[in-house]
């Protein structure tokens, strides 16, 4: 056989052995599935982590002290930095800004909801009472939470109303809602199970609007509101026939939420 020849008819061989699969190949690993963020409380599955690291949170922290006096600001941050002993320059790990100190508010205040729930409900004698009643409790407490930043919180609306950070903005109202309805021990798994949250969170929008131009006693009128509407939503998600009523309060309500949010409208 000539070299050439053979020299080709080694390669072919060669070829060969490489095409044909190998005896017991070795299994290729498969990519894990990234988890999704869950948007609602589940007991088969731990809560996700904090948004907040460690060093973000001591800066909010420490910088939330200074919002009654400075706002949600800039140099609320540098302040609160400065306090948790770190340098200004140190706000730069918070890309967003002031809008980190609104998050840092909006977040504390809705997990603050979990441990004053036993008191809240033993303290009025709440524990028979049906969940409406609960619903109307737990958010009335968290507009309670607005009270030290009260007079800051319009400001507060419109850096939340910026493009960039409403997703976020609305994001954290249906975790508000979601938590409210949980903690009062709403268990349904029905299709009510999303007006219900759809509902509050424009009720509680437009209560927080309201609240920041009340000046009653222990902010009174804004309770009112809140009750009124509350009571509003009820009666109209009673009536499902009424599906051209419940449609004209639901659009109402949204237009109320953008407004709340800074949108003109």
């Amino acid at each position: 056989m000539a070299p050439s020849r053979a020299l080709t008819r080694i390669t072919q061989l060669r070829l060969a052995q490489l095409a044909k699969p190998a005896a017991n190949p070795r299994p290729r690993p498969r990519p894990r599935p990234v988890p999704l963020p869950r948007r609602y409380h589940s007991y088969d599955h731990p809560a996700p982590a904090g948004i907040f690291n460690p060093t973000e949170q001591a800066i909010l922290a420490a910088a939330y002290a200074h919002v009654p006096e400075h706002g949600f600001t800039q140099h609320a941050l540098s302040l609160g930095a400065r306090d948790a002993g770190y340098l200004d320059v140190s706000t730069n790990l918070l890309p967003e800004g002031p809008f980190s100190l609104i998050r840092y508010h909006l977040v504390t205040q809705r997990e603050a909801l979990a441990p004053r729930r036993e008191a809240i409900f033993s303290e009025d004698a709440a524990a028979s009472s049906p969940v409406p009643a609960r619903v109307e409790r737990l958010t009335w407490e968290r507009l309670l939470g607005n009270q030290q930043v009260n007079h800051r919180w319009q400001e507060a609306l419109a850096i939340m109303a910026q493009p960039s950070h409403v997703p976020a903005s609305l994001h954290e109202l249906a975790l508000l809602a979601d938590e409210i309805h949980f903690q009062a021990g709403d268990t349904s798994v029905d299709p009510t199970w999303y007006t219900k949250r759809g509902g509050l969170s424009m009720i509680y929008a437009s209560s927080e609007l309201f609240m920041t131009n009340d000046r009653s006693p222990g902010f009174g009128e804004t309770r009112a509101f809140l009750q009124r509407r509350l009571a509003e939503a009820g009666g109209l998600s009673g009536a499902v026939g009424n599906v051209t009523q419940w449609l004209s309060f639901t659009a109402s309500a949204g237009i109320n939420v953008l407004r709340s949010k800074g949108v003109r409208i």
